[in-house]
């Protein structure tokens, strides 16, 4: 099996900072894309960045130039580094990903992590 685990969401004020972690673990070939949603409340789940395999990334125009998707391919693990964060940014965090185990190729989801901008 395959487990994602999430860590990093907090409180935070408005322009502050927060680093979300995914570690990804299990029985794992290889990890292809990966990615971070995010879900207010009311809201639908939107896609807010993507990293792929090669490293090649993707983000919503919400985030754009603020937001650095990054990921370390040893430790299995993805990273949302999140700079002059605003109050719409708050929502629970997910991470996905797109796992070869031995025997298939799934989608995996994390857990989801609070992030609360207020002052």
């Amino acid at each position: 099996q395959v487990q994602l685990v999430e860590s990093g969401g907090g409180l935070v004020q408005p322009g502050g900072s927060l680093r979300l972690s995914c570690a990804a673990s299990g029985s794992i070939v290889s990890i292809y894309d990966m990615g971070w949603y995010r879900q207010a409340p009311g809201k639908e789940r939107e896609l807010v960045a993507s990293i792929t395999s090669g490293a090649s990334t993707m983000y919503a125009d919400s985030v754009k130039g603020r937001f650095t998707i990054s990921r370390d391919y040893d430790k299995n693990t993805a990273y949302l580094q999140m700079n002059s964060l605003k109050p719409e940014d708050t929502a629970v965090y997910y991470c996905n990903a797109k796992i070869r185990t031995m025997g298939s190729i799934g989608g995996y989801w994390g857990q989801g992590t609070q992030v609360t901008v207020s002052s």
